[in-house]
């Protein structure tokens, strides 16, 4: 069987977005691929239809779209000579096509002058549209062509400086958002009509439509984290009748939905399990301007099974007369519920795997699913069927007689829970031989990892290594109290994770103690810094994206103000104690672990002073190190970066690991 590569990425197809039209006769959906000579991402439309596959749209561009009826949608897209000029000249606007799926080609259909963040049909030819503006200039789509002409000079003017005077002030994979706030608007197509349903420092969190209005959540002032109370707004979209819901409550709302006849809030007061901690669902009493508690819900309401064979999003809640169709995590699976309207959660589809995104109409479900070490695939079933159908093919050829590891459960007891976790062979593997190993390490923590494709590990299987990898205390797909490791980062977690790595040695003697490798990400990223600081046991380690120190973490990540304080328990100004003993870097000087760090200089998340800082005090102390700085790239370098720098990051991990683990 051949080895899966690291060039092997470049052929992977991605799949999101699925979406049924009006009556459910078929549905569209998003296939993304790379690249390699542009070094990007192409995006096309598919339709689904009679249990057939067809493509609808060849640019590469098509990246999401809308139904309008059962046979039209539309997309944005930039295909005239004028759009094009537009683009160039960095001009705000979105140009959208309509495409009739039974045959002819997508015509210019409206172009509102402002990037459109959602857009969702109301009735007609009115929709509702979100847009981020900035707040000094919110009325800017509105202005002549010399004033937004004269404002993108002013900018291109101030493109050598920055002025921040807000929290956050940037955001991962966004960039500089100081100033930003996101705002809803109602959209009459012909004439055009553009009203807005908020002002400024009003900023949109989520927003939903009950009947005829249309319901904003939002809160009144400059966003700061954690939430600390949220306002409801009503708007009539046929009369235009706007009034206050709710004022100031104290819940930090996820998402709302309409199922079951109600209106659905998910959200939290974070009281008991601090930012990370479930959301509980309740009912919008419109009338009378309060929320009531439906479900105390200890599970989550959406899929954190880890994957790097994912491009895009979808659908992970779908509201229905008979309740809400959601996703959630339990271990290492995300699975499909019916959340009723008394509040009774009951399982829908409960498959090993990872249902990614999902839609449902007339009794049927059709979802993107990892599933079986397949990648991505569209699967169809009928609700209550827990058999899915696979229709399609996009990724067989590529994996066609290569090797793929399956994953091996294993389940360990360490400090009195029972840790669950995978181990995979390598590739033409010999009982009598002796391997070298990965351990690797989720990021969250509140995500798992679970019995999917992963291409990473599988590439390293291939490579004739081990791979094991576990969800620790910390980590989600089981209720509050699992995920909730405040205050103990390196604590709980990181025994679970050595314990787990003596059971993987006890029960593969094949495997080398000598060369075992350790590798991980953002929270993987910081627990490697731990490790190395806290065990010698490893030959090598490769910090991705990591945490090094709380203290640095707070002023410059995008989060830090508010998640360093949560998470240590601590509070940089009156125990900076706390946040300085759960920091890797304090421990810097009992590392002997020769170690790799991967960072991009747009990671606004975990940023790259936390790799850097690392590094530095490696490199001071004589460990033998090596920092790897990806310019252009985010927090999501191993998920979406573009294609070449995915497989650059590879080649210096696996160079890495050859060099001790083969010695």
């Amino acid at each position: 069987m051949k080895p899966i590569t690291k060039e092997d990425l470049l052929q992977y197809k991605f799949l999101s977005a699925v979406r049924y039209a009006p009556g459910g006769a078929r549905a569209a959906f998003v296939v993304a691929s790379s690249n390699e000579e542009e070094n990007c991402y192409e995006r096309r439309l598919w339709l689904y239809e009679d249990g057939a596959l067809r493509q609808l749209t060849d640019l590469g561009r098509e990246g999401s779209f809308l139904w309008l009826d059962e046979n039209r949608l539309i997309f944005p897209a930039v295909r005239s000579a004028k759009e094009k000029k537009r683009a160039e000249a960095k001009e705000e606007f979105t140009s959208y096509y309509v495409l009739d799926v039974r045959g002819g080609e997508a015509l210019p259909y409206m172009t509102l002058p402002f990037a459109v963040g959602s857009i969702r049909l109301l009735g007609g030819e009115r929709f509702l549209v979100t847009a981020t503006v900035d707040k000094n200039r919110p009325l800017l789509y509105a202005a002549s062509e010399e004033e937004k002409a004269a404002a993108r000079k002013a900018r291109e003017e101030k493109r050598d400086y920055e002025v921040f005077t807000e929290l956050p002030f940037w955001s991962n994979g966004q960039g500089v958002t100081n100033g930003n706030r996101r705002l809803a608007y109602l959209v009459v197509r012909e004439p055009m009509q553009i009203t807005p349903l908020m002002s400024v420092p009003e900023d949109l969190i989520c927003q939903t439509v009950y009947e005829d209005e249309i319901l904003l959540a939002f809160v009144p002032w400059q966003v700061k984290y954690p939430l600390r109370g949220f306002c409801l707004r009503g708007v009539n979209w046929r009369t235009g009748e706007t009034r206050e819901i709710l004022v100031d409550w104290a819940v930090c709302p996820h998402g709302m939905e309409v199922a079951g006849g109600k209106v659905l809030l998910m959200g939290t007061e974070s009281a008991r399990h601090g930012l990370n901690e479930n959301a509980w669902i309740y009912t919008v009493d419109l009338e009378a301007g309060k929320l009531e508690v439906l479900r105390q819900e200890e599970y989550n309401l959406y899929n954190s099974v880890g994957s790097d064979c994912r491009l895009g999003g979808g659908r992970q809640a779908v509201g229905t007369p008979e309740g809400l169709y959601h996703l959630t995590t339990r271990e290492g699976n995300a699975v499909l519920h019916l959340l009723r309207p008394d509040g009774e959660d009951v399982p829908v589809f409960s498959g090993e795997g990872s249902m990614d995104c999902f839609d449902v109409a007339n009794g049927n479900l059709l979802c993107v699913g990892l599933y079986g070490m397949r990648l991505q695939e569209l699967y169809r079933a009928c609700l209550g069927d827990e058999a899915l159908e696979r229709v399609s093919r996009f990724n067989d050829a590529v994996l066609a007689d290569c090797y793929v590891a399956q994953p091996e459960p294993l389940t360990v007891s360490s400090r009195e829970l029972e840790i669950g976790g995978w181990v995979l062979k390598p590739k033409d593997f010999d009982p009598e031989k002796k391997y070298p190993a990965v351990l690797d390490v989720h990021g969250g923590p509140k995500t798992v990892y679970g019995p999917v494709f992963y291409h990473e590990m599988q590439l390293w299987a291939s490579m004739g290594y081990f791979v094991f990898f576990c969800n620790p205390m910390g980590s989600d797909g089981r209720d509050n109290a699992f995920m909730d490791i405040r205050g103990h980062y390196g604590d709980t977690d990181y025994v679970n994770l050595m314990d787990f790595t003596d059971a993987v040695l006890a029960k593969y003697p094949q495997i080398d103690p000598k060369r075992l490798c350790q590798t991980g990400g953002s929270y993987g990223g910081f627990m490697t810094n731990w490790i190395i600081g806290h065990t010698d046991r490893f030959c090598c380690a490769a910090s991705q994206r990591s945490i090094a120190n709380w203290t640095g973490f707070y002023g410059m990540s995008d989060i830090g103000y508010y998640f360093a304080g949560d998470q240590t328990d601590g509070d940089i100004y009156e125990t900076p104690e706390k946040l300085w003993a759960q920091s890797p870097l304090k421990y810097a000087k009992n590392v002997r672990t020769p170690t790799l760090f991967i960072h991009s200089d747009e990671d606004y998340r975990c940023p790259m002073a936390e790799g850097i800082q690392m590094y530095a005090a490696l490199a001071d102390l004589g460990v033998e190190t090596r920092l790897c700085l990806f310019h252009g790239e985010n927090h999501e370098l191993s998920r979406s970066g573009k294609p070449k720098h995915r497989q650059r990051r590879l080649t210096e991990i696996t160079d890495w690991f050859e060099r001790h683990a083969r010695k």
